[in-house]
C-alpha cells in the first residue's frame, strides 16, 4: 500500500527572520497571511498531521487544515540554545558550535544531536507507512531528516540541504522503501 506524505515547513516567525533557535513562539502576521493563501493549493489529503508547536498548529489552522499535533514532528530539541542566535553563540562559544556543525552526534546544547533527530523521525516515518496520503506541517530540521532518512545518507548530509519557511518536501513509501519524489515547485 502507497503511503504519500506531503511535508510542509512553518511558516516564518520572528526567530527565523532573526536566525534564532526556535522557542514556542508565534507565527509573522504576515507570513501567517501568507500561509493563508495556499490553502486551495495543497494536495488533497487523507490526513493532516502538524508538530505540537504553536508556530506549526498555527500554520495549519491557516491552510485549513484540521490537523492531529503528535510529538513526533516536533522540533529538534535545540537545549540551552533555544531563543539565542547561532552568531551570539559563536561569538561566545565558537568551539561548540563548530562541534554542533561538524559532528552529527554532538550536542553542545544539551538538547538532541543531529544523529538523534534523524533517528526519532525516521521511526516515526516508518511507523507512519499505513496508507493513503498526509500532509504534515513542521519544521525544516525535521523535513531535512525526513528527506535524508528517505534516501539512506548519512547525517553528514544534514546541513547539505535547506528548507525554509512553507518548504514543501514529498515523501513516498511503496511498501518497501521510502523514496523522495522530484520536489515539487514553490506553493509561493
Amino acid at each position: 500500500m502507497t503511503t504519500r506524505l506531503t511535508l510542509l515547513c512553518h511558516a516564518a516567525t520572528a526567530a527565523t527572520r532573526a536566525g534564532r533557535f526556535p522557542m514556542d513562539e508565534e507565527l509573522e502576521t504576515a507570513a501567517e497571511t501568507l500561509a493563508a493563501t495556499l490553502a486551495g493549493r495543497l494536495p488533497r489529503a487523507d490526513r493532516a498531521l502538524s508538530g505540537q508547536e504553536r508556530r506549526t498548529r498555527q500554520t495549519a489552522a491557516a491552510l485549513g487544515l484540521d490537523a492531529e499535533a503528535i510529538a513526533g514532528l516536533d522540533d529538534c530539541d535545540f537545549g540551552l540554545w533555544r531563543g539565542r542566535s547561532i552568531a551570539g553563540i559563536a561569538a561566545e562559544t565558537p568551539a561548540a558550535v563548530a562541534a554542533w556543525l561538524g559532528d552529527p552526534d554532538d550536542a553542545p546544547h544539551g538538547g538532541e544531536s543531529v544523529s538523534a533527530l534523524i533517528r526519532r523521525v525516521g521511526a516515526w516515518l516508518d511507523a507512519a507507512c499505513t496508507g493513503g496520503s498526509v500532509i504534515a506541517v513542521t519544521h525544516p530540521a525535521v523535513a531535512r531528516a525526513a528527506a535524508l532518512h528517505a534516501l539512506g545518507a548519512p547525517a553528514a548530509c544534514f546541513w547539505r540541504l535547506d528548507a525554509g519557511p512553507l518548504s514543501v518536501a514529498d515523501l513516498r513509501h511503496d511498501g518497501r522503501r521510502w523514496a523522495l519524489r522530484a520536489l515539487p515547485l514553490a506553493l509561493l
